[in-house]
């Protein structure tokens, strides 16, 4: 879970409620216990691994950097919402990703692709191959929410494993000021990294949110968790599945609230609607007369009961399909047929597709590109290391690498090569061209961390040949 403000990204589509389960699926989904529910709950969310470079989030830039950067491991939550494999998950969590890995609670790991994202409403849809159909979570109604409502979510935060946090509904149609179409679900149940993209389920076991946010003086839980509601993420997923993309109507309006004192001005009993303040005169609401001045009372045979609501409103509409419009205009209500457009410029196409990042080329040295060195006294004493340490130390990790990739860095220490205990380097450069000899892709290392947050050695994969890597002298 990131702690950050969010983006412009995460809120123009906030839109469509998804039909409630029917009863046949409630009772399905409504085991006698609330631990014998969660469980059953389990096998449908995921964490998810991301691997990207820092610094290059996107294919364009990975494909300028002329020196390959750190790599960083993202970690994130997501649930499955079709047996066919879909995943849904937060773009911010995959955005620039060159490998995803998504691990299921069985322990079975699937790479993931990217179908499509909304970086606009913060969502983004992967996709896993599995053999037999996946179990899948089940969608509640987020309209039906109320303040006070038991919840719980589900995720990985901080990295340590599928874990279950429960709480309450906190309040709701929360404007993080962000856009004007924030609707967050505001939640107490503990929320940290890592919990990004996984489902806040309501107490009969249905996705009301998608946990997206947390507001935080510290890196940890304070109490102040966002979850985008499951009915815009209903009307985005169905969006990106079908065209690839989330296409926002468009009235060309700007608008604002109108307060007790707005209706006393225009001769209203009661403030309600929304003020027309500005017009785009080449957008719908021009075509057809709109004004500026103009009370925006109903809109689509709804009554929003405030401008955002009007927006999102707006925005979930069908481009190129008509509605009705009831408008207040100089004390008389006047009906409107408008026409709503697909929103204008790049903010609807920045990056909706799923162009996935590709990672830069790898290098695969003759010597893997691992200075190596003895262990020596001075090496002992320079790396912090025990008097009887053996094996060979790394001085040196060259960027662009397989080794760089998995994290080896100076101060390792490789204990074993395969299976032959290594002191010098021109050991371990012995096993690694026996096995290029041997036609394989990998040599196998045993590799003490200097930094680990586990203790002890760790056996690694360390790449000798790939065709479609870069093999240097």
């Amino acid at each position: 879970m990131m702690r950050r403000h969010l983006s412009s990204a995460v809120a123009i589509g906030l839109l469509l409620a998804a039909a409630a389960p029917s009863t046949a699926q409630q009772t399905q989904i409504m085991p006698d216990s609330q631990a014998t529910l969660i469980n059953n709950l389990l096998p449908g969310v995921v964490n998810i691994t991301v691997f990207r470079s820092s610094g290059a989030p996107t294919s364009a830039m990975n494909a300028a950097a002329s020196v390959p950067s750190e790599p960083k491991e993202i970690l994130g939550s997501g649930f499955v919402i079709d047996p066919s494999g879909v995943i849904m998950t937060n773009q911010h969590v995959i955005a620039g990703a060159y490998d995803i890995q998504v691990l299921f609670s069985d322990g079975v790991r699937r790479s993931g692709h990217i179908i499509a994202t909304s970086p606009r409403i913060d969502l983004a849809l992967i996709k896993v191959e599995a053999k037999q159909p996946l179990p899948t979570v089940h969608w509640g109604n987020s309209d039906d929410v109320r303040i006070g409502e038991p919840v719980f979510a589900v995720g990985n935060p901080l990295g340590i494993g599928v874990s279950v946090t429960s709480g309450i509904i906190s309040g709701l149609n929360r404007n993080l000021l962000d856009t004007p179409f924030d609707d967050f679900i505001q939640t107490d149940a503990a929320i940290n990294h890592g919990n990004s993209g996984g489902p806040l389920f309501n107490r009969r076991g249905e996705v009301i949110g998608i946990d997206t946010a947390i507001i935080s003086p510290t890196n940890g839980s304070a109490g102040l968790g966002f979850a985008i509601p499951s009915n815009d993420a209903v009307f985005c997923a169905t969006h990106l599945l079908h065209d690839g993309t989330v296409r926002p109507g468009y009235l060309g309006v700007k608008i604002g609230p109108v307060t007790q004192d707005i209706a006393a001005a225009l001769g209203m009993k009661n403030p309600m609607g929304s003020i027309i303040s500005e017009i785009d005169a080449n957008g719908p609401a021009a075509a057809v007369g709109m004004h500026v001045g103009d009370v925006v009372l109903r809109y689509d045979n709804r009554t929003p009961p405030d401008e955002r609501a009007l927006m999102r409103a707006v925005a979930r509409s069908p481009v190129g399909q008509p509605v009705i419009a009831t408008m207040l205009r100089d004390g008389h209500v006047q009906t409107l047929q408008i026409t709503p457009a697909d929103w204008p410029g790049t903010v609807t196409k920045d990056q909706n597709a799923p162009g996935a990042a590709t990672k830069a080329a790898m290098l695969v040295p003759n010597d893997l590109g691992l200075d190596l060195k003895p262990l020596t006294e001075d090496a002992r004493a320079q790396y912090g290391l025990r008097t009887d340490q053996n094996g060979v130390v790394v001085a040196g990790v060259v960027a662009g690498t397989d080794a760089f990739d998995r994290f080896v860095r100076p101060g390792d220490v490789i204990l074993r090569v395969q299976d032959t205990d290594v002191e010098t380097p021109q050991a371990v450069q012995h096993v690694v061209d026996a096995a290029r000899a041997q036609h394989r892709p990998f040599v196998l290392a045993l590799v003490l961390p200097k930094v680990n947050q586990v203790p002890g050695p760790h056996w690694m994969a360390l790449r000798v040949a790939d065709d479609g890597a870069q093999q240097q002298p």
